[in-house]
This record gives structure tokens, sequence and C-alpha cells, in this order.
């Protein structure tokens, strides 16, 4: 049975819910899947843990799910970009728990590994060890932290087959694969999907943990942040 599904509306409709942890691709606003975003958004759940490297801008990226008020917590890195996030947290809306982002990253890569925890030395005498068990290795301090599991995760591609199997481009290869294997439940988003199946050789995340794919919508790529110098030789406009 072909996992292509025809929306991402499709895809979320049964197996989203109240209260669960959902982990989502994508640094800043590059490599994120923006339809599953808005699709999750559109099903008003509620009360949900978001577990990413950051939430996005206002009113792109995971700042549509602040907008909509569907986050309860945030397991993230970065959240600097995003004003309304920083409203929520500091009025107390919204919970926050910042992981160093290589923790974060072991940490979902962990979990899809199916490792419970590991230890390591970021973070060992800061606020993010706070209540977390140590132990000593060879005479150092190590923290420990709990790999991570989603409920649902959510990813962006450039390519896959109807299968679930994968391939990401340039910096969209980012936390996607890592998303993409912590989900019970993954849905990928993709640029291309193709009938046939993918070059084995090519493949950075098996389908055997994708359960869904969809076709993303053609759309403007956002630029979170961009600096430019000027070029030598080419007046300036001057405001």
């Amino acid at each position: 049975m072909s996992k292509h599904y025809s929306s991402a509306a499709e895809a979320l409709a049964d197996v989203v819910a109240d209260g669960q942890t959902i982990a989502v691709g994508g640094f800043g606003l590059s490599g994120n899947p923006s339809d599953l975003i808005e699709a999750l958004r559109d099903t008003g759940v509620r009360d949900l843990t978001i577990v990413s490297n950051n939430m996005g801008v206002d009113g792109k990226g995971l700042g549509l799910l602040i907008e909509a008020k569907q986050v309860r917590k945030v397991v993230a890195s970065y959240v600097g970009e995003n004003r309304l996030f920083a409203e929520q947290f500091l009025s107390g809306q919204l919970e926050v728990e910042f992981a160093p982002q290589g923790t974060l990253a072991e940490r979902m890569r962990a979990g899809g590994a199916g490792i419970p925890g590991f230890y390591t030395k970021t973070g060992v005498g800061t606020p993010i060890a706070e209540g977390k068990p140590t132990m000593t290795f060879d005479g150092q301090e190590y923290l420990l932290e709990r790999g991570i599991v989603a409920d649902v995760a959510l990813v962006k591609a450039h390519r896959a087959d109807t299968e679930g199997n994968l391939i990401y481009r340039m910096t969209a290869r980012n936390f996607n694969p890592l998303a993409a294997t912590c989900g019970r439940v993954t849905i990928a988003e993709a640029e291309i999907v193709e009938d046939d199946f993918l070059d084995p050789d090519l493949i950075q995340t098996p389908g055997i943990f994708v359960q869904r794919v969809v076709t993303a919508a053609p759309r403007e790529k956002d630029i979170e942040q961009r600096t430019v110098r000027p070029r030598p030789g080419v007046e300036q406009e001057v405001a």
C-alpha cells in the first residue's frame, strides 16, 4: 500500500491529538515542513509539546502554532527570533526546556535508536544540569540526558518515493533526519514524490522510519535573515 497521501490535512487527520509531543525538523526557516505545520495549526489540537531546534519567527514556521496558542511546552536550543514566543514565556503561558544544540540533536537520535539516555559533559555546572543525575567517568563529571521519542514527527525532504524513502537537499539536512527517526508516526512532505523507488545508494532516511508522505505545495523559500555586503564598483542607494 502506498504511503503517499493527497494532502497534509489528510495525512494528519487521524494521527494528531491534544497533549501530544511532536518533533519537527528544520533549522531557522530552512527545511521547515511548512505544509504540515499549517495543517497542524488548522486541526486545532492544543497543549502540544514541540521538540525542534527553534520555533521559527513571528508568523512563519512554528511561529504559527505559537500564534494559535496551541503549544504548552517547547524543547529547543534557540528561540531568539520570535517575539510572541518571548511574550508567552514571560507571561507564564508557555513552558520552555532549553537544550544545547548538540545535546538536543543527540537526544532525538538516541530516541530514534531505542537508547533511553546517554551521558555528556555538555551542560555540567550550568543551569542545564539542575535536577539531572550525574556520573563520574575517568575523573570527569558527566550529565545524564534522556532520549526523545515523539508521538508524531513532521519532516521536510527534497525527494521521496511512495514507500517513504527520503533524500534531503543542502541545509534542510539538519534536524530533519533526526526528527524522522524519533517519531512513533513520521509524516514527511517532499518537493518531489517519485512513483518509482529512489536509488538506494542516495537514500538518507529509509522508508521504514516514515509512515506517510505528502507532496509539498510550491512556495517561495523564506530567508530568516538576509545579510549582504556592498559590491565594489556599484553605486549604493541611500535611503
